[in-house]
């Protein structure tokens, strides 16, 4: 598993590279000296409350040599954070043993309130393909243990390597379940795409409250609505056993937002949607274990960027959400060459990591669905304007291009189903070649516990409009790839429900993408 050390590759700016610095600066990533207030001052300063670690610890972006580290102080989560408008030395620690027998890191970062007393620390130095053990202690308080594993080294090969593939959670919808059959499954690292909260307002007849009486808009808001999410147990027991590498899509910010432009133009002004973005990418940043990369710039945020695991695989991670044009209202502008989903550059430094790419498995993280989905059955054509179906020119370009790249797989979210599929080179020609295969995830709980029968009504009769479809399924869960050199073995795996803390899980289907041939088959 691994990210290459330009977590973000590409040439940034001179103003934007001293930006990142002073950012890294701000946030203490991982300061080597220990970095302690005076005595007298200490003695000045009131004790810090209880509670500092209710959000519990997580890790990311690994890395052969490295990782990230995250936590942030948090004693009235719900209300703000609850932390003094002060900077907070935290101690960091990170170690081979799981008893802390045997240190190899330490330090000590700066929780400011300014990042929400977040604290994300960039260790290097560590060794490729290992498991360590890490937490932190601030105000005499220790943090929970928390249990990472740093990227294979950039040129080892064969695996094999555990992924899990999850996205969509909505608190309202149900409870985190399919964690705890995660966490089970012990996968080596968890690529999550998008929509990690929701920023509907709460609802008196949902399965669990939202926060707050309304959307949040302001930064103070966003806080607490992450705040909210991250006291999930199953979630904060899976941030807490494997690193994660995550994405956003829209919920995070608006439904459906493209750009600096909202769901809502009419209710939502530009100076005031760019307001919003901006407290939302922060609060983003202050709760993800991602690396100074990703501090926003204002209404701006960093987080297309590649991961390497040795030889064995590549992980493009796309941002489908700040570089688009608006959405299509009809089939003639969603077939419009003008429309963009990627943006020129980001789009540039795609094509450029599957082209340079040596991998044996070509991995891109899309926060929505590539291939296409026909809606209307029989003649014609009906499609979802917000997916790539959308943006339909810019993606038949991208699948001519997967022709020539190595065991493409495309690893996406949005739908709340289980939707995987042949990728064509033209699905207007449904005998055009196969080109690579795609997995969209379903849910962890947004839809809740949909009823199958109607999913089925609904769907099973536009089949045969889609016939590079291999399954579609509409229970809660997530995926579970096995990457090896010859082939990806993929797990769907589902519980039978979100509306109680406590679920079965169970393997709904078993699929394989093997070396060399395109597309996917069930097993």
């Amino acid at each position: 598993m691994a990210a290459e050390r330009a977590a973000a590759n590409g040439t940034a700016s001179p103003d934007r590279r001293r930006f990142l610095t002073a950012g890294a600066a701000v946030v203490g990533a991982a300061a080597s000296a220990q970095l302690w207030l005076p005595a007298t001052a200490r003695a000045a300063e009131a004790p810090l409350p209880a509670g500092l670690f209710s959000l519990g610890v997580a890790s990311g972006d690994p890395l052969p040599d490295g990782i990230v580290l995250w936590t942030r102080l948090a004693p009235d989560p719900l209300n703000g954070g609850g932390m003094p408008d002060r900077t907070v030395p935290v101690q960091w620690e990170i170690s081979p043993d799981p008893r802390f027998a045997g240190s190899v890191r330490k330090g000590t970062a700066q929780a400011r309130s300014a990042y929400g007393h977040s604290v994300h620390v960039d260790v290097r130095g560590l060794r490729p393909g290992s498991v360590y053990w890490y937490r932190f202690r601030a105000g005499g308080q220790l943090s929970p243990v928390g249990r990472t594993r740093t990227a294979p080294g950039l040129l080892s090969s064969g695996g094999p390597l555990r992924i899990a593939l999850a996205s969509c959670q909505n608190w309202q919808h149900g409870y985190f379940t399919p964690y705890a059959d995660m966490l089970a499954q012990d996968p080596d690292v968890v690529l999550f795409v998008g929509d990690y909260i929701y920023e509907s307002g709460p609802s008196a007849s949902a399965v669990r409250r939202h926060e707050g009486s309304g959307e949040p808009y302001s930064l103070t808001q966003y806080r607490n609505r992450y705040a909210q999410y991250r006291s999930d147990p199953d979630l904060k027991r899976m941030h807490a056993h494997a690193p994660w590498v995550v994405t956003f899509d829209d919920h995070e910010v608006d439904n459906d937002y493209a750009g600096e432009i909202p769901q809502d133009p009419a209710q939502q002004t530009h100076d005031a949607f760019v307001a919003r973005l901006t407290a939302a990418y922060q609060a983003y940043y202050e709760h993800m274990p991602v690396r100074a990369t990703a501090i926003p710039d204002g209404p701006h945020i960093r987080m297309h960027r590649r991961f390497q695991f040795g030889r064995l695989a590549r992980l493009n991670v796309l941002d489908t959400r700040q570089y688009r044009t608006d959405q299509a209202t009809g089939q003639a502008g969603a077939q419009d060459p003008a429309r963009t989903m990627l943006g020129a550059e980001q789009k540039q430094w795609l094509l450029d990591s599957l082209h340079g790419s040596g991998a044996r498995w070509n991995l891109v993280a899309s926060q929505i669905m590539l291939a296409e989905t026909d809606l209307l059955a029989g003649p014609g054509k009906q499609w979802y304007y917000d997916a790539w179906d959308g943006y339909q020119v810019e993606r038949n370009a991208l699948l001519a291009e997967f022709a020539s790249v190595r065991n493409p797989v495309v690893l996406s979210g949005d739908r709340h189903l289980s939707m995987i599929s042949d990728l064509r080179k033209d699905f207007a020609d449904p005998g055009s070649a196969v080109v690579g295969a795609e997995f969209v995830g379903t849910s962890i709980s947004s839809n809740g516990d949909q009823d199958q029968a109607a999913f089925h009504a609904q769907w099973d009769p536009l089949k045969a409009d889609n016939p590079h479809w291999k399954l579609i399924d509409a229970h809660r869960g997530y995926h579970l790839f096995d990457l090896r050199a010859d082939a990806v073995d993929a797990t769907v795996r589902v519980v039978d429900t979100v509306l109680k803390p406590k679920a079965t899980a169970r393997t709904l289907a078993k699929l394989r993408v093997a070396d060399g041939r395109s597309g996917v088959r069930r097993v």
